[in-house]
């Protein structure tokens, strides 16, 4: 599942509001989908009320996705109208990647008298256009930017999960008024060290080679997360070829489609202190997490991250408070606002590997501090508590 909307539900359940979230049945960001008994599938979890909205199969871009972003749009409006009129709702959060879906969410705050809140998560058209080589006379570019235009000027609020894309949304009608930036997050509570039970003897194998290679003097790096292209793991490859002859052990834990090439670079490179392990169960990442002396993130040079970035990847690495090795280049970096490790140039296997061997030859106590500098800032900036806290003090204020 999404994980922000419901993590956010939650908190507002908490706070003593009731709130339905109308989603999708089909969804590539989801592991599994729900289990359709008609149309519209009713379903409780922990106190949030969603209703799964039967939609076509899609399985990556192209004319069935944009089908399936068709039919959750005639869904919408098809809810809507069977819904009770006690039951209509105060507030109407429009919070799909695209934002198609702006159009019967003003519709309904419209009839039901309540509040319009336009969440961004992607800048639509533009990542299509930046990303999918798009061209800006495409039919299909042309309504996701007259969607985009009209989400901004007839929206009550407008939050942004991303920080730099103010003057973006004002040159497409925003008034900066409407603007608050709520960032991604992470549910601390989640951090809390589970014990290892006998059937996770993965995990335990993986712990104990960790120690190993620490006490034998070796600096262990570590990359959890996704195997793919957008992460620019060959850079990590091309730092671990660079440092070849140091004392420095490389970790890459997790799946994906980019992972068979990688492992083919490494052996290819005859990198025998670069180690792959298969994905872990995420309730052990935190434990895992935490056994490293830093973890890396990279992303690939984009010209939309001149927007900002906001990753959950991130957040997860603060949280473990151990330091953090970076490779990118954005409009923001958390970070060095943060003080919690060291940032790099994106795709630069040199400077890469010179940041590694900086945060090595720090000491134990500087490496600490970077830790718990990390955590302070995500328990302080990014906790779901306290955004979910915050967007509520959105939807209070005044237009």
């Amino acid at each position: 599942m999404e994980y922000r909307p419901f993590y956010m539900a939650r908190e507002w359940v908490k706070a003593g509001h009731k709130v339905t979230i109308l989603a999708a049945s089909q969804s590539h960001v989801r592991s599994f989908q729900p289990n359709m008994k008609s149309i519209f599938t009713k379903e409780d979890i922990e106190g949030v009320h969603y209703t799964w909205a039967k939609t076509p199969q899609y399985s990556q871009n192209g004319v069935k996705r944009f089908f399936n972003m068709l039919v959750f749009v005639a869904r919408i409006f098809q809810y809507f109208f069977k819904l009770p009129k006690n039951s209509r709702p105060d507030v109407v959060i429009a919070s799909s990647t695209y934002p198609l879906d702006i159009y019967p969410a003003y519709y309904i705050s419209k009839k039901s008298n309540a509040k319009l809140l336009f969440e961004v998560h992607d800048l639509w058209p533009l990542s299509p256009m930046e990303l999918g080589g798009m061209k800006k006379t495409h039919p299909f570019i042309i309504l996701m930017q007259i969607a985009e235009n009209f989400a901004y000027k007839n929206s009550d609020k407008v939050i942004s999960m991303l920080p730099k894309t103010l003057d973006h949304m004002m040159e497409h009608g925003l008034d900066p008024k409407k603007f608050s930036y709520i960032p991604n997050g992470i549910n601390l509570e989640e951090w809390q060290q589970p014990k290892i039970n006998e059937e996770n003897s993965q995990v335990t194998e993986i712990l104990e080679k960790i120690k190993r290679d620490q006490k034998e003097g070796y600096f262990t790096v570590a990359y959890l997360g996704t195997h793919g292209l957008a992460n620019a793991l060959d850079n990590f490859i091309k730092a671990a070829e660079i440092l070849k002859n140091q004392k420095i052990k490389f970790y890459l834990i997790g799946g994906g489609p980019d992972k068979k090439n990688l492992q083919i670079l490494s052996q290819n490179k005859k990198l025998d202190h670069v180690h792959f392990i298969d994905s872990i169960p995420k309730h052990y990442i935190p434990l895992v997490t935490q056994a490293f002396d830093c973890n890396y993130i990279g992303l690939q040079k984009q010209p939309l991250f001149r927007f900002g970035i906001s990753p959950n990847k991130l957040m997860d690495y603060m949280a473990a408070q151990k330091p953090i090795l970076g490779a990118f280049e954005a409009g923001n970096d958390p970070i060095n606002e943060a003080q919690c490790g060291i940032n790099v140039p994106a795709e630069n296997p040199k400077a890469l590997a010179e940041g590694i061997l900086k945060m090595k030859k720090l000491s134990n106590e500087e490496r600490q501090q970077m830790g718990k500098n990390g955590f302070d800032f995500v328990q302080q900036n990014h906790d779901y508590k306290v955004l979910a806290k915050k967007f509520l003090d959105e939807i209070k204020k005044e237009s």
